[in-house]
């Protein structure tokens, strides 16, 4: 009886790795991706005349180095450059510690930028027409302002938000105002690819502000998390969400519930913004499914609509998942866990 029960798992275990679908060959598609530590240049010590340092660096990143000054420092363009000088060296001076702890934890890099090429690898093979970054920026800014940023032709990656969840400054009010746990949770450099094959989802398909029902708004978030797995199949499920381990494997256990919270509650065909951004939106709990239940479980649910879909249509692509309407992916995916 034993090996009979053991037997008929096994097999069990064999089906699932048979029907696990299995990433695309992109070994042969070539990235080229240069990297520019933006934050060593700027908290380089031998630095007197601060001004006529920006101009020697500003060589190699013209572009960045505006947006760096005027955006995420906050110089104003107007004020004397004596001002402007003064501030930038207060900036460098408080964030020394900041500095020091990236350059412990990011000394080489290599291993962050392999991953990005992996990610971009799979980008170019789905979309082969999207212009992909050629390189990658690393700076530290403010810990409560910018974080990881795509330009034009690069990929900007704010170290400050990658120091490891228990990194001190995360713990302060200020930053907590911005980033409360739950979100600074994720500052870890796991999360570097991620945001950026995120960064990338969002410019091949611009959020955009909608007044449909909660259900069609949920598989909207769902394909985007579904074509984030695609540009990531090598990265867990509940780091491509934001979720912890633990609320991904409870939210897999409890996906009937999940879901019978929505239908239940006719929730489903809301199109209240108030309601809705409680379950789609970035928050620390679903209150209605206990405390450990994650934030933006509608996002999860989606998820789960779009992959039932793309397993009964095989032969769909996922640019042409991406421009379906999600009435059609609801109707068809015939959802029910």
């Amino acid at each position: 009886m034993r090996v009979t029960v053991i037997a008929i798992l096994f097999s069990a275990f064999l089906a699932s790795c048979n029907n696990a679908e299995k990433a695309p060959d992109v070994s042969n598609i070539k990235i080229s991706l240069t990297t520019d530590r933006f934050e060593r240049n700027l908290f380089d010590t031998t630095t007197k005349n601060l001004f006529t340092y920006i101009q020697k660096i500003q060589s190699n990143d013209p572009s960045f180095t505006t947006q760096y000054l005027t955006k995420i420092l906050g110089v104003d363009p107007s004020w004397p450059t004596d001002t402007a000088a003064s501030y930038v060296n207060a900036f460098i001076k408080a964030y020394r510690p900041v500095y020091d702890s990236a350059e412990k934890t990011f000394k080489d890099f290599t291993p962050y930028k392999n991953e990005i090429e992996k990610g971009l690898q799979f980008v170019k093979y789905y979309y082969p027409d999207y212009k992909l970054p050629e390189k990658i920026i690393t700076y530290i800014g403010p810990a409560d302002g910018y974080g990881d940023i795509l330009t034009a032709d690069a990929l900007v990656i704010g170290l400050h938000h990658h120091l490891g969840k228990d990194f001190y400054l995360y713990k302060s009010s200020l930053v907590q105002e911005t980033y409360p746990e739950y979100l600074s949770n994720r500052f870890e450099p796991s999360y570097i690819a991620v945001n950026c094959m995120n960064n990338i989802v969002n410019d091949l398909y611009p959020e955009k502000s909608d007044d449909k029902p909660l259900v069609n708004q949920m598989i909207e978030k769902g394909k985007r998390l579904y074509l984030l797995s695609k540009f990531l199949p090598g990265v867990k499920p509940y780091k491509q969400i934001g979720f912890t381990q633990k609320q991904w494997d409870d939210s897999n256990l409890h996906e009937a519930a999940i879901w019978d919270l929505f239908v239940k509650n006719s929730y489903l065909q809301i199109t209240d913004k108030n309601i809705i951004k409680n379950y789609i939106g970035e928050s620390p709990k679903t209150a209605e499914l206990g405390e450990g239940a994650p934030g933006n479980i509608g996002s999860y649910t989606g998820w789960q609509i779009v992959k039932k879909y793309m397993q009964k249509k095989t032969t769909t692509t996922v640019q042409q998942l991406m421009n379906l309407d999600s009435e059609i992916i609801f109707q068809e995916a015939k959802y029910k866990p």
